[in-house]
This record gives structure tokens, sequence and C-alpha cells, in this order.
């Protein structure tokens, strides 16, 4: 299922593959990130142009946050990490971490929804529950990469 939401994407049996494959998922994550972001400065924008400044800073804190997101997606350094090198990697943490690289995937087509649902909100009275909804999904975020990233670092520690 992930591999039909990623071209290109092989996934992580094939331990020469397995560096590839993850920088193929992260490089992918961070591009559809971004645009995400760019998506949320423009609506922004508008409300800033239709002195609606009401959302602006809980917009503003959103966007940061994905910015953090979009920058530990893009650095994120597994060093000699061992799951990259494993001959055999073991079923239940190979298991959690396609999880975790689906459930990232999901997040982008959540956040995308949510911020449409921003922009189609301005001026309604669902516009306070669809700013918090992409608020508590930003946030959210940054502790799914952080569960992700430790999958693979708890490879080396075994």
């Amino acid at each position: 299922m992930l591999a039909s939401k990623l071209p290109g994407f092989s996934g992580y049996i094939e331990r020469e593959n397995r560096r590839a494959a993850d920088k193929i998922l992260r490089e992918n994550l961070a591009d559809r990130f971004e645009a995400i972001r760019k998506e949320l400065s423009n609506v922004q924008k508008d409300l800033a142009a239709a002195q609606e400044l009401k959302y602006i800073d809980d917009l503003e804190g959103a966007a940061t946050k994905l910015q953090t997101f979009i920058d530990k997606v893009r650095t994120a350094a597994y060093g000699n990490s061992s799951f990259f090198d494993a001959i055999k990697i073991n079923a239940d943490e190979l298991a959690r971490l396609y999880d975790y690289d689906l459930a990232l995937v999901s997040h982008a087509e959540s956040i995308e929804r949510g911020v449409q649902n921003v922009a189609a909100s301005v001026g309604t009275d669902g516009m306070d529950a669809a700013v918090r909804n992409v608020v508590t999904q930003s946030r959210d975020l940054v502790a799914a990469f952080d569960q992700r990233s430790e999958v693979i670092t708890a490879q080396a520690a075994e």
C-alpha cells in the first residue's frame, strides 16, 4: 500500500535498498509537506488581506510546526544505524516502521484537506474548528516522525 503512494519506493526488505527507500520516502514527504506549508501561507496572506487577523497567530504556529517537521524529515541522519545494515530485520520492527511511514503519508493527506477546509471556512462559523484541526495535526506530526526515528535507531541498540 505504501509503495502505491510513493513512486520509486521499493520497501525495506532488501538490505541494499533500505537507505534509498528511506531517502525516497523522506524526500517525498518533505516535498509534499512543503507544498502544504506554502498553501497554508497563502491562506494566511488571504486572511491578512481581508483584515481577518484573529487566526493569523494560530496558523503561523501551525506553519512553524510544519517547517520543523520538514526540516527534521530532510535532515534526519541515522548514521550507522544497524537498521540499514542488518542482514535480517525483525519482522515486528519492520511492520512498525511501515505503519509509521504509512501514517506520515496519511497525515499529509489529512493536513492537506485541513488547510483546504480552513480556506473554505473563512467567514463561516466553522473557521474556529478548521483552524484548531490544522494546529492539532501540525503539532502531532513532529511526534509521529520522532517515533519513526526511534524504530530505526532501536535496531542499533539490539
